[in-house]
């Protein structure tokens, strides 16, 4: 049995926006819908979400996810971060242009959007360069990855 697994984000009333921008930065990337609260059987608390976005699926250079639209009670971490393997310096130089909005927690090629999500912007030959004299001191000193200081 094939399952596909995934991934469902949940933003603090920002799911739409978040989407819009990623499916920007993403080729390949489309949302595939949008689900609604209801506007009726809300507890009370939750009478302001009436007709806004509850889920939205979207697919990111064919990968797909679900964007949840809740509240503040949970926060993304670098816990969870999700990896793009960049082709090349150029690509990891739009990618990291586009995504990495948090400075201080810009490391080892590690970025923070402005949504507070964690993304690894790395050469898909990362496993390669990894094994170069040294290899390992140099990454530690970067922020985004630089392929010839490898």
């Amino acid at each position: 049995m094939n399952k596909v697994i995934t991934p469902n984000l949940w933003f603090d009333g920002n799911a739409k926006e978040a989407v819009d921008f990623y499916v920007s930065v993403f080729d390949d990337s489309k949302i595939i819908s949008t689900s609604y609260y209801p506007s009726d059987g809300l507890l009370d608390f939750q009478q302001e979400l009436a007709g806004k976005e509850l889920a939205i699926e979207f697919e990111l250079d064919g990968n797909h996810f679900v964007a949840i639209n809740a509240g503040p009670e949970f926060k993304f971490n670098e816990s969870i971060s999700f990896s793009v393997p960049c082709e090349d310096q150029k690509e990891i130089d739009y990618y990291w242009e586009k995504l990495s909005s948090v400075p201080e927690s810009e490391q080892c090629g590690w970025c923070k959007d402005q949504y507070g999500l964690s993304w690894q912007i790395v050469p898909k030959n990362m496993e390669k360069l990894m094994k170069r004299p040294g290899a390992f001191a140099n990454m530690m000193k970067m922020k985004k990855i630089v392929i010839d200081d490898f």
